[in-house]
């Protein structure tokens, strides 16, 4: 496999969107945070009522990279509001509406879209309305002009935060999307305020500076066929999944990318190691949960070939041997802040690995057997539900 760049973020190629998407991120989440905070009373006045009411029940949800977002902060929105919250995707409520909306009690849908203009953004919206009472709806999105902005601008019972014009990625891959979105809920739920920002910002900006350009070249040197990213706080294994993602995306599925939790990893996904494989763990910042990614590393670093199994971590204690890629100034971060500098470091091994196989990141299926906007769902009218037994 062939390696690019000396520089963090290496321009043309192909790839320029994708290049200045991912390095603009500290910058547009530092606009995140002014946003939400110039939103603060109109949030408050939309959410407080809402979160009085003892059953309510919070679905985030979105498709692909959208639906991971969802599940990098759903632990943190539980904790931060107090109510259940659930994450489920669109295509699965799209695909099976009233499994996903099984009790009709006051729910809060929150909708993570890019552009808004996928058929199930607007669908699971719409199938919300049909099966249940009470909904109302929190859309976070990045295209002021998308179907899901324009659906509920209007709406008394919904509320539209657009995230920063630059957020709207034209990359085929969600980067700053992903990250702009994630943070805005975190913030608007507040499960973080606006001075957190900015260590998670600035350790970003660490990273696109070439902080990890090393590590991240030595990696992909080895020519990985299989990469694996494992997290296990509910956070950064919704972080690995969205790695993955980034990964089999941007290589066209060149490379083959695959997640799971520390734990989960022994129960056959383990199968996918060979002397090929390299190996990403996301280090909890929980002291319990931390010593399962520790474990499962020790384990791995002895039964792979040396330099396959990279630790992101935001403390380097206890990490056994080399092969660390620190987060800076980020020790005691609640792991889903935690994610949001990590996922730079999965963006930029797609991103590089994608232009050593000589694919263009901007565009990786020019023949449009995946688009960015996904394309060809027909979406099919809901029977009413019968309630008779056979």
């Amino acid at each position: 496999m062939k390696t690019t760049s000396q520089n963090a973020v290496p321009q043309g190629g192909g790839a320029d969107h994708t290049v200045a998407e991912i390095a603009q991120q500290p910058a547009v989440w530092r606009e995140v945070g002014a946003i939400v905070a110039g939103e603060r009373d109109s949030l408050d006045a939309f959410l407080g009522p809402l979160l009085t009411k003892k059953d309510l029940r919070i679905v985030l949800t979105g498709a692909g990279t959208s639906a991971f977002a969802g599940e990098v902060v759903r632990a943190a929105l539980t904790r931060a509001t107090g109510r259940r919250v659930d994450a489920v995707s669109t295509t699965d409520i799209v695909a099976d509406p009233y499994a996903s909306f099984p009790d009709d009690v006051p729910t809060l849908l929150v909708s993570f879209a890019r552009s808004g203009d996928s058929p199930e953004s607007v669908a699971a919206t719409r199938l919300a309305e049909q099966i249940l009472t009470h909904v109302n709806h929190l859309v976070i999105t990045c295209n002021s002009a998308g179907q899901l902005a324009r659906l509920h601008g209007e709406s008394a019972s919904s509320h539209v935060l657009l995230m920063p014009a630059a957020a709207n990625d034209q990359g085929f891959a969600m980067t700053s999307s992903f990250t702009g979105m994630l943070l805005a809920s975190l913030l608007a739920f507040g499960a973080l305020t606006t001075d957190g920002v900015e260590a998670p910002a600035a350790a970003a900006e660490h990273i696109t500076a070439g902080g990890l350009d090393r590590g991240i070249d030595e990696l992909l040197a080895r020519g990985p066929e299989r990469l694996v990213y494992l997290g296990s706080s509910s956070a950064l294994k919704g972080l690995a999944q969205e790695s993955a993602l980034k990964l089999l995306e941007l290589t066209g599925g060149a490379l083959v990318a695959s997640s799971e939790s520390s734990l989960g990893f022994r129960h056959g996904p383990k199968s996918v190691l060979n002397d090929r494989t390299a190996v990403v763990v996301y280090v909890s910042n929980d002291p319990y949960t931390r010593r399962y990614d520790l474990d499962i590393l020790s384990e791995l670093r002895e039964g792979l070939p040396a330099g396959s199994v990279v630790a992101v971590t935001a403390s380097p204690d206890g990490v056994p041997g080399d092969d660390t890629w620190l987060l800076p100034g980020l020790p005691d971060a609640d792991d889903t802040v935690l994610a949001l500098p990590a996922v730079v470091c999965a963006q930029l091994i797609a991103l590089r690995a994608s232009l050593g196989q000589g694919i263009r990141p901007d565009n990786p299926f020019p023949s449009g057997e995946v688009n960015r906007v996904v394309q060809g769902v027909t979406v099919h009218p809901l029977p009413e539900r019968r309630n008779d037994v056979a």
